[in-house]
């Protein structure tokens, strides 16, 4: 999830620890916990764009890493604090501050190496990256807690609510995954689509609206679904599979085909473009419905440069049409209008 939301989760999961006997330092502390786990972020200066995308969310977001970080993290902070808490609550404080941020990346798309040093990565997919109705209220619920008496049996009451309620909203998004899921086969056959595989992902910033993702021996196929209103087969996006491109790719010794199919899920397509190949993973979603169709560029990627049938660079690729969002348009979408 985004930088603010899971400071809010780690600032919550503080409060509710030791709120009682430390009042919003607490709090603070959790939100410094539920910071931790993203600091691998730095580590992708070290790495081109494949093995940075494979470190990310990896060791530090793991439970192994929360059981070896919080008792540092405990050791430190009685030596620094200038009163004398329980231990227990030191552990407890960090550990679960620093434990529940990658249980809370496992529902987006991109999940969790949750038990590294295994290479699986958990991922139920079922809340995007950044979502308003998860963090507002657990947000606002929050800040109304922090500012009553750590005393007041009402600051408990508001920081459990928030945390109540962004645990139901989780459990809701898998709800609906499923259903949405369940009915993905017929969705596709209503345009001649029999599908080998296919994916659910949910679309930017709600629960609402999903974004349908098929496959067959030849082509990925690119849905879109609202809760509010019947599948339409008539916004299909088409992407040619081009797998083929790949396989004498050779970088330095190495295809990359591995790598890439692990990143994205086997779900990438791959074009090329000028001097370069461009691979889109489709697990994020084009940006077709939030422009109104102004451009349908895949929101992730990679791409090679190519130099005498050789790859040259890799790089990351991002879409770049942000500026033709129309979010009027796009509300429109969601709701079914």
């Amino acid at each position: 999830m985004d930088s603010l939301t899971q400071i809010v989760l780690g600032a919550a999961v503080g409060e509710a620890v030791a709120g009682r006997k430390m009042g919003a330092k607490a709090a603070l502390l959790g939100a410094i916990g539920g910071t931790i786990p993203d600091l691998d972020v730095f580590l992708r200066f070290f790495y081109d764009p494949l093995d940075a995308a494979l470190v990310h969310r990896g060791f530090s977001h793991s439970l192994l890493f929360a059981l070896l970080a919080a008792p540092v993290f405990t050791f430190i902070s009685r030596k620094l604090s200038k009163k004398d808490y329980p231990q227990k609550m030191w552990f407890w404080l960090w550990f679960l501050s620093i434990v529940t941020h990658p249980i809370l990346d496992i529902f987006t798309n991109y999940g969790t190496q949750f038990f590294w040093p295994f290479d699986w990565r958990m991922t139920f997919n079922s809340v995007f990256v950044i979502d308003p109705l998860y963090t507002i209220p657990f947000m606002i619920l929050l800040i109304g807690a922090l500012f009553m008496k750590r005393e007041s049996k009402r600051r408990r009451i508001w920081n459990y609510t928030g945390i109540i309620y962004s645990s139901l909203y989780l459990l809701w998004g898998v709800g609906v995954k499923l259903f949405v899921y369940s009915n993905t086969n017929s969705y596709f056959e209503q345009a001649n689509i029999h599908p080998k595989r296919a994916m659910v992902t949910p679309m930017p910033l709600t629960s609402f609206y999903w974004d349908l993702i098929a496959e067959d021996d030849s082509n990925y196929y690119v849905g879109y679904k609202s809760l509010f209103s019947p599948f339409d087969p008539k916004q299909l996006e088409v992407f040619p599979k081009n797998h083929h491109l790949l396989k004498n790719l050779d970088w330095n010794g190495n295809s990359r085909i591995a790598e890439i199919e692990h990143i994205t899920n086997g779900f990438y397509a791959v074009e090329p473009k000028e001097d370069s190949l461009i691979i889109h993973d489709l697990r994020f979603g084009t940006v077709a419905t939030i422009t109104n169709n102004a451009s349908k560029s895949p929101i992730m990627g990679y791409g090679f440069t190519i130099r005498n049938g050789k790859p040259e660079k890799l790089f990351s690729q991002r879409a770049r049409d942000f500026s033709k969002i129309n979010f009027g348009v796009y509300w429109d979408k969601v709701f079914g209008k």
